[in-house]
C-alpha cells in the first residue's frame, strides 16, 4: 500500500514514516508540509491513502481533503488531528476522509485506520467514535428529514458555514488573516494581486457576518479552518 504522509511538523513526518515503513506491506511514498504540496504529491505518486494533519496551512488538512477526494475518488484520506470535538469530525468525515484519528493515539490505531479504509471502510478513533455517529448521521442530506432534530439541523448549518458559503479561494484566504498574514503577503502566497485577496477579504466577511480580524481569526479556529498551533 503506498502511503503519503502529509503534516506541518518534521518530527511527526519522520516518525510516522519511521513507523510505517516497519509494515511489510507499506510503502512511503512522499511527504508533504502543506495543503497544496499534498495535493500535488498526491497527483504525482497517486498513493492508496494520504494520512492527512487537518490543521495544515495553504489550504488546511479539511480543504486539502475536499479537494483530494474529488479529483482523486481512489485515494483514502486519513485525518489526523488534536481535537475530538464532534463538529471537527463530522467535517472531516465531510469533507471526504475516511477515517478520522486522534494525534494522541497509538500507533496501532493509524495501522488499523490504514488497513480499513484501503478495504473501504470508515475508521474513527475510539474515543471520538461513541459521540459522533449519530451527530454524523443528522448531518446527511435527506436522512431522517428534520422531525425531532431541529436543534442538531441548527448546529450542522451553523458547523457548515464554511464550507458552504465560502468558496475554495475564500476559505484559503480566511485562514491565512487568521493566521495573522497580512494582505499583501497573501497575496503573495496565494500567487494573486493584493487587489483581489482584498475583494476576497470582503465578500467572506459580508457572507460570515464577521466584521473584525479578531472575529474571523475565532470563527476560523472554531470551524477547524486552523487552530492554535
Amino acid at each position: 500500500m503506498k502511503v503519503l504522509i502529509a503534516d506541518d511538523h518534521r518530527i511527526v513526518r519522520e516518525g510516522l514514516r519511521s513507523l510505517l515503513e516497519d509494515q511489510p506491506d507499506f510503502q512511503v511514498v512522499a511527504e508533504a508540509d502543506n495543503g497544496r504540496q499534498a495535493l500535488e504529491m498526491a497527483q504525482k505518486h497517486e498513493p492508496d491513502v494520504v494520512v492527512m494533519d487537518v490543521a495544515m496551512p495553504q489550504p488546511n488538512g479539511m480543504e486539502a481533503t475536499r479537494r483530494l477526494v474529488s479529483d482523486q475518488p481512489d485515494t483514502k484520506v486519513v485525518a489526523l488531528s488534536m481535537h475530538s470535538d464532534r463538529r471537527y469530525v463530522a467535517e472531516a468525515l465531510k469533507a471526504g476522509a475516511a477515517a478520522y484519528l486522534l494525534k494522541d493515539g497509538a500507533f496501532d490505531e493509524l495501522v488499523a485506520a490504514i488497513r480499513a479504509v484501503v478495504a473501504n471502510k470508515v475508521y474513527l478513533s475510539p474515543r471520538v467514535a461513541g459521540v459522533v455517529v449519530d451527530d454524523y448521521v443528522r448531518r446527511l442530506p435527506g436522512e431522517h428529514g428534520d422531525g425531532g432534530h431541529g436543534h442538531g439541523a441548527a448546529a450542522a448549518a451553523d458547523a457548515s458555514d464554511a464550507f458552504h458559503k465560502l468558496t475554495p479561494r475564500e476559505r484559503e484566504v480566511l485562514q491565512l488573516m487568521a493566521e495573522g498574514f497580512a494582505t499583501k503577503e497573501i497575496a503573495t502566497r496565494l500567487h494573486v494581486s493584493v487587489k483581489t485577496v482584498e475583494t476576497h477579504r470582503r465578500q467572506l466577511m459580508e457572507k460570515l457576518q464577521l466584521y473584525s480580524v479578531a472575529e474571523v481569526t475565532k470563527y476560523a479556529i472554531r470551524e477547524g479552518l486552523t487552530s492554535l498551533e
